[in-house]
This record gives C-alpha cells, sequence and structure tokens, in this order.
C-alpha cells in the first residue's frame, strides 16, 4: 500500500511539473496517473498528501503544481484580530492581514503568496489551508439571540458560534477549540473545554494566558519527588572538603524586599592595585544533575515566570527558595566569580571557584538606597540591620560609579525603558498601578552583575568549549536607514557613519536627552535593535559594546546559567580539557541556546500580556477620571497615551475632536497638513473604556496642551 502511494505520488509530480503553470482537472490527473497498481482511493490518498504537504494546490481551474505559481508552504504561527503570521521553512515570519486568512488558525499549514508590501516586512496571502491542525483560543464566552458564542482574545475578530458550552456561564473565561471548519473565521464552529473563571477578574485572564502560551504552572510528580529529596539534604563535610571556604568574608545579598529565589551575593575590599570583587552564585548545578527529572523539567521551562505578584519559578520552591537560595546567616554551597580590577574598573584578573559562603544579611533595594542617600544619617534600623557592612555599601557604590564611566566610556547607548510595578490585594485584585524606581543599589548589582557575566563568556571563548553566550547583534541596515530617517526629519544632529556601532546610537540619544524629542528619539533607538538572544557562537553583544558576554548570575531562574554553570564547572572545578568538554557539550550548548531563546520569548509575551490584564482591572475602577499622559506612540488607527504610573491606553482617531485627520507614516497624526498630535506632546484624558479579558484601555482626549 505504501509503495503504491509513493508511486500514485511521483507519477502526480511528474505529470504537474510537465503541466507547469496549467491547472489539471483531477478528472484528467486520475486519468494520466492510474494502472494496475493505482486505485482511485489510493489516488486521493496521495493527492491528499501531496496537498498536506503543500506541493500542489486546488486552483479556480484545477489541480495547479505550487512552485510553479510562486506559491509556498509556512505554518500559521499566530494570529490577532485583524491580522496573522505565517513562518515559512526557512524560518522567516510573513505578516497576513486578516481578510486574507481564509479562516486559518495557529497550528494550521498553509499555502501562501507574497503580495506587495505596505511597510517594511513582507506580506502574504493565503491560498488555501493545506492541513487543519488542532486549532484551540481562549475568548469570553457570550449570549446572543438565544446561542452562545466565544468572544475571542487574540484568534479573530468575528465571534465563533458554541456549539456546546459545557458548564460555562456567560462572561466566563474560557478555552474553546475549533470543531468544524469554514472558509472565514466567522463561519467556525466551536466547543467549551476548559473555564478558567470570570472574564472580569485579571486572574481568570491571566491562568487563560499561561495556558496559549504553554507555561506549565504545576510540576509533574517526579520533579517534586526530587525537589523533596534534595531539600532535606545538609550540606556536609564531603561537599565543602576541596571548596574554598568563604564564611567568614564580608558577603551579602542585595535584592528586592519580596525576592524569595536568591541566587546572587556580593563581596568587595579594596587593594593597593585596586579592588577585589567577588560574584557569588548559587551552586545550583550541585543539586540539579544533567539528565535529571529535576533538568529535563528545568530545560524545557527555559526560565521563571513573573507577573503582577507572582512567580512561577523555573525550580520547585523547595529549591528555589530552600537549599539554592542564599538566605541570610545559612550556609550555602555556591560557585564564586573572584575578580580583580584595577582602578580604572578593568577586570585584570579572575577565576571561578566552588566556594561555601554565609552571607550576613538578606540586603534589601530600598534599604541600601536609603544608606547610600542619608549615610550616617540612616535609621538606627537600618544601621542596626546592616551593622559592620556601610563602608562595603559605599565603596560598593564607589565601584560601581567607576563600572558605569567605563561602560558609558565604551560608547553603550543608554536606552531609558518604564517599568511598572502592580499592587495585588487579598483577593488578587489589582488595586494600584505604580512606577518602579531604580536606584544606585540596583545600579550596583547590575555592574557586578554584567561584570562576572563577561568574565565567564570570555573564559569559554578564549578556551574554546562549548557555552551558551548571551549575544546582541547589530541592527539591521533597514532599520539604522528609518532610524536615520526620523532623526533628519526632526533636526536631531546625528553622526555620519557607514556602519553602525554603539557610540552612533548614544550621542543620537544623548542629542534629544533634555528635549520633548526624547521619547520619540528613544523609542526608535530601541526599535532599531535586534534582540537579544541566545548563541553556542560567541557573536559579542552590541547593546553593552562587550565582545564577551554570558548570563552566569541566575542559575535558579534562568536555564542558560545553569547550564554554563555545569560547563565551567567541568572546565575549571574538575579540570576536564577542552577537546572532552567539546565532545560531551557541544550539542547541548545548541540545543540549550535555541531552546532558551524560544521559552524566553513565551515567558515575556506571557508576563506582558498577564500584567496588561491586571492593569486593564486597575483602570475599571477609575472610569471617567481624568489623568495627565503623553503621547507615546502614533498609528494609522489612533495613538497610544501613556500616564505618569506607566498605564497605557488607547485613543481612537474616531474619537479625536474636529474633523478628520491623517497618519503621517512616522509619529503625527496631521489635519490639513499641519501636526495636530504627535509622539512626546502632553495631553489631558479620560479612562473611557477597560476590557480585562484582553488587557485593553481606552483614553479619549479632554484636552490638548
Amino acid at each position: 500500500m505504501a509503495d503504491n502511494l509513493q508511486i500514485c505520488a511521483a507519477r502526480i509530480m511528474n505529470v504537474m511539473e510537465q503541466a507547469g503553470k496549467r491547472a489539471v482537472s483531477e478528472k484528467a490527473l486520475f486519468g494520466k496517473v492510474k494502472g494496475r497498481k493505482v486505485t482511485l482511493a489510493e489516488f486521493r490518498k496521495a493527492l491528499g498528501k501531496l496537498k498536506s504537504e503543500g506541493k500542489i494546490a486546488e486552483g479556480e481551474q484545477g489541480i495547479i503544481l505550487c512552485s510553479a505559481h510562486g506559491l509556498f508552504t509556512a505554518a500559521v504561527s499566530r494570529i490577532n484580530k485583524t491580522f496573522g503570521f505565517v513562518r515559512r521553512e526557512d524560518g522567516a515570519e510573513i505578516f497576513i492581514p486578516g481578510k486574507f486568512l481564509l479562516g486559518a488558525m495557529p497550528g494550521d499549514t498553509v499555502i501562501c503568496r507574497l503580495i506587495p508590501s505596505r511597510g517594511d516586512s513582507p506580506e502574504g496571502e493565503v491560498v488555501c489551508v493545506a492541513k487543519e491542525g488542532f486549532s484551540e483560543f481562549t475568548g469570553t464566552l457570550i449570549k446572543e439571540g438565544g446561542r452562545f458564542f466565544v468572544r475571542p482574545d487574540t484568534a479573530a475578530r468575528d465571534n465563533i458560534e458554541v456549539s456546546d458550552p459545557s458548564d460555562a456561564r456567560e462572561g466566563d473565561k474560557v478555552l474553546a477549540v475549533i470543531t468544524h471548519r469554514g472558509e472565514r473565521h466567522a463561519e467556525h464552529r466551536c466547543r467549551v473545554s476548559a473555564v478558567f473563571g470570570s472574564s472580569e477578574r485579571a486572574s481568570s485572564s491571566a491562568q487563560a494566558v499561561l495556558y496559549m502560551n504553554s507555561i506549565e504552572t504545576e510540576f509533574p510528580a517526579a520533579v517534586l519527588d526530587e525537589a523533596r529529596h534534595i531539600a532535606h539534604m545538609k550540606i556536609t563535610d564531603r561537599d565543602i572538603f576541596s571548596r574554598l571556604d568563604l564564611r567568614d568574608e564580608i558577603i551579602f545579598t542585595i535584592d528586592g524586599a519580596d525576592t524569595k529565589d536568591i541566587d546572587d551575593a556580593v563581596s568587595l575590599s579594596k587593594t593597593e592595585n585596586g579592588y577585589k570583587l567577588g560574584v557569588h552564585i548559587a551552586d545550583v548545578s550541585h543539586y540539579v544533575k544533567q539528565g535529571s527529572e529535576l533538568d529535563r523539567d528545568a530545560f524545557l521551562r527555559g526560565t521563571s515566570v513573573y507577573y503582577a505578584d507572582k512567580v512561577i519559578p523555573m525550580l520547585p520552591k523547595e529549591l528555589s527558595n530552600g537549599i539554592c537560595s542564599l538566605n541570610p546567616q545559612e550556609d550555602r554551597l555556591a560557585f564564586s566569580c573572584l575578580m580583580e580590577l584595577s582602578p580604572e574598573g578593568e577586570c585584570v584578573k579572575y577565576k571561578f571557584s566552588k566556594t561555601v559562603i554565609r552571607s550576613r544579611v538578606k540586603g534589601v533595594y530600598s534599604e541600601v538606597n536609603e544608606i547610600l542617600e542619608k549615610k550616617d544619617r540612616a535609621s538606627d534600623s537600618l544601621k542596626e540591620k546592616y551593622d559592620g557592612l556601610f563602608d562595603t555599601i559605599f565603596l560598593m557604590e564607589e565601584l560601581a560609579d567607576i563600572l558605569t564611566a567605563r561602560k558609558l566610556k565604551r560608547g553603550a547607548p543608554q536606552i531609558e525603558t518604564s517599568e511598572c510595578k502592580l499592587t495585588v490585594d487579598e483577593n488578587d485584585i489589582c488595586v494600584n498601578v505604580s512606577r518602579r524606581e531604580r536606584g544606585k543599589a540596583e545600579c550596583i548589582i547590575e555592574e557586578f552583575m554584567l561584570t562576572a557575566n563577561e568574565a565567564a563568556a570570555r573564559t569559554a571563548r578564549e578556551r574554546q568549549i562549548p557555552f551558551v553566550y548571551r549575544v546582541h547583534e547589530d541592527p539591521s541596515p533597514e532599520k539604522i536607514a528609518e532610524l536615520t530617517e526620523v532623526t533628519e526629519r526632526l533636526n536631531i544632529p546625528h553622526p555620519e557613519f557607514t556602519n553602525v556601532k554603539p557610540v552612533h546610537l548614544a550621542k543620537i540619544l544623548e542629542s534629544a536627552r533634555e528635549t520633548e524629542l526624547s521619547p520619540i528619539i528613544n523609542n526608535m533607538v530601541l526599535r532599531s535593535m535586534a534582540k537579544a538572544k541566545y548563541s553556542d557562537e560567541p557573536l559579542g553583544h552590541f547593546g553593552l559594546v562587550l565582545t564577551d558576554y554570558a548570563h552566569f548570575t541566575s542559575p535558579i531562574r534562568r536555564y542558560p546559567d545553569l547550564a554554563i554553570h555545569r560547563i565551567l564547572t567541568d572546565l575549571c572545578y574538575n579540570k576536564t580539557p577542552p577537546a572532552v568538554l567539546a565532545k560531551k557539550y557541544g550539542k547541548f550548548a545548541h540545543e540549550a541556546a535555541l531552546s532558551s531563546s524560544e521559552c524566553e520569548l513565551a515567558a515575556m509575551r506571557a508576563e506582558r500580556e498577564c500584567e496588561d490584564c491586571y492593569i486593564a482591572e486597575y483602570m475599571s475602577s477609575h472610569l471617567g477620571e481624568e489623568f495627565d499622559a503623553m503621547i507615546v506612540s502614533v498609528t494609522d488607527y489612533g495613538m497610544y497615551a501613556e500616564l505618569d504610573n506607566t498605564v497605557q491606553g488607547l485613543i481612537k482617531t474616531e474619537t479625536l475632536p474636529d474633523g478628520v485627520y491623517e497618519y503621517d507614516g512616522h509619529f503625527s497624526l496631521t489635519r490639513d497638513g499641519k501636526s495636530i498630535y504627535s509622539v512626546g506632546q502632553r495631553v489631558r484624558v479620560k479612562c473611557v473604556r477597560t476590557d480585562i479579558s484582553a488587557g485593553n484601555v481606552d483614553f479619549e482626549i479632554s484636552i490638548n496642551f
């Protein structure tokens, strides 16, 4: 049977290749390929197989050869209410306008053709769905005319009728599965397969977001069994034997007040030749062995996920908050990067050592910031808690300033980003949104971690061992051309260059720093940059202007850090030769880099979407209220304004007063050729609508300052 199908498929392709661009009817095609060994049933099965593989398609005049008509096979990667994306076999993503999706859903294999693009990215249209995938989506259950529908969150603009609502009630956030396909999304039918709770609660919507992003909230039983076993382990003399004992050193942690998974501690002293800096990281690889259930699960998760006041840890809390966490006044096994720095902040010598440490105190960013600001005027409670550590804290500030200046001297662009802090009450309802403040203590830890991360990557590159690097490639020429066009339109000075360097972007940012155009330029520079990712090749880091960079400092919450701990342990502690490491870790490093990059993107997307739901929940209690805001982006359908607390909302073009507006294609809405609304402009807005389920907030203009 299989041989007959292969014979039939080969004959079909031979006929179609001879036909070229001509369409062939199914009847004529069967007449040319049939024989004693090919039945009509086998012909139709072979025909279906070739269609699902995207080699042939059903045209208006009959069967056509896809390659002869410029058609290509792609997988639907994601869709929104008005557009979607398909991914070609070469990995390229193609934008598909909603009207050209033909009802395709994520997971489908489709036949597409390219169409004229309206922007910088390629656009296409779906010619036919070659193979239907298992299609599920989230949305809100609604009732219209006595019938139930699911209003999709993102999967389509149209409501999809429900054949079986199960136990769901009107207004519930649900998971739905497509049971019948039409030629448009509105013609699909679905059934409800799971209920998350009320769509008016951010917590319910967040659960749906996590599910659709494949974020597992529970650990398998085998993983929990391993974690519980490790949690009851004690640090023995055998564990400490041959480790460097640093328990008498002044070592402590600095983190957020609510942090429970503490994976980094620091130490610092001044020498005649500069500084001795120690970055001491929880020795997670000592407990999580390669190939264990814990390791396999951590590989699949890739990272911890943080949203609102919650965390979905990469490792079970028995490890992340317990034996692996560098809790104060407890002996802990660590992997330390011990560095000697010159007075100018250059790392002149370093080594990686397995250590045992004992953190003096659980430092808190806000408390250390108060100490640095008030010095001797700090509160008595802080003086008591940080007794004996004040001199070290001030020395840390001194070195961090040197390292920051060194980074600026390299030409690293200083892009400003705003992060929000959500306050959630005991009922899991968001009651406040505020701007997350970043103080000197945060900068200290960041600079020290960067220094250790650079040392780890440098070790790997110089020794030519398999590794997982954190890389940030050069911006694309197209993005830089767009940036320079904007700076010229706005009369922002920019350096002349052929090949862009980080310092060029730094100078552009500095030119606009104290002007009202700063938000525009900041966003444009950010958009021009490539996305950082993981790679097993040492490609360098454009944004930090570093040849060597990796993630070494957070093995509790990031798998790449755990992976390179394992490799560095074999190199520095077990003295394994690089040639042996290449054989042992070559494939592993490549797979870890690829998987971790994908997991990071999914986690970031889930975190952003979850927080949008909580922000919409908070703003739902402020409907009708007015706020001062700044326009942060403009599109052809409206503009987004940001409140001082970081909340963003959409101002739709049709709600604007005084006539018809046109989008200039960059950052302004114009009327009669004159710019009326532009990025960076201050406005007064009213909150007029929230959609907690979709995480959307709508504003309207009250006053144009």
